[in-house]
């Protein structure tokens, strides 16, 4: 099957309330909340203008990350608060993203951590991820994840965290060849992370708000 004729991925992507995400990405000049915010809104918009990408599904309780994703065409919000008190990890809400999504077509779970991320990237390895069951991508480091995928009416399973990579592969998910240099690889969680994506080059987001903190 072409590229052309290839069904489009459902992309869930799962975004922690920002109040208690990225908790280790520290700057002295820059307000963490919003930076947060900011690195979400560029992995979503890079989501969303992937070719590869029929439908980008945001799953959040972050009202304001909702409201700023005003102009960035084709998504799909999903309430990740359930009515309970429970409290969701990332692997609960990308189960409640699956759901809306179905099975259908093939589902991608992405990390919403990626701030340097580009679209042809992201179309490089689900393209490479349709001809499989299960596909992982791991981080830059090797050993946690960016990227899950699983083909049409087969169950997306996902197990994010520490260590992720090696369980995702335990899964049965097979690793996708991706230069490490690439910016799908490229999460952040601390500043030094977040010095390396720099050099890849930010989403435009979070590059003008680390250049406003610079020009103060």
């Amino acid at each position: 099957m072409t590229d052309a004729h290839r069904p489009g991925w459902a992309v869930i992507i799962p975004v922690k309330p920002t109040a208690v995400g990225k908790s280790r990405l520290e700057l002295r000049t820059v307000d963490r909340v919003t930076l947060a915010r900011a690195i979400a809104l560029d992995t979503i918009t890079a989501a969303a203008d992937c070719d590869a990408v029929a439908q980008v599904y945001v799953v959040t309780d972050d009202a304001a990350l909702v409201s700023l994703a005003f102009d960035i065409p084709g998504l799909r919000f999903v309430p990740e608060d359930d009515g309970t008190s429970k409290p969701r990890g990332i692997d609960e809400a990308v189960a409640v993203g699956a759901d809306a999504a179905g099975e259908g077509m093939p589902r991608a779970a992405l990390l919403g951590d990626l701030p340097a991320l580009r679209p042809e990237d992201l179309a490089a390895a689900l393209n490479a991820a349709f001809s499989v069951d299960r596909a992982v991508v791991p981080d830059a480091e090797g050993t946690g994840t960016t990227l899950v995928t699983a083909g049409s009416g087969i169950r997306l399973l996902t197990s994010f965290g520490d260590g992720s990579f090696a369980r995702h592969v335990d899964l049965g998910c097979r690793a996708l060849e991706i230069m490490r240099a690439s910016t799908l690889r490229r999460d952040v969680d601390t500043a030094d992370q977040l010095d390396v994506a720099a050099e890849l080059g930010l989403g435009p987001r979070t590059a003008a708000l680390l250049a406003a903190q610079i020009s103060r």
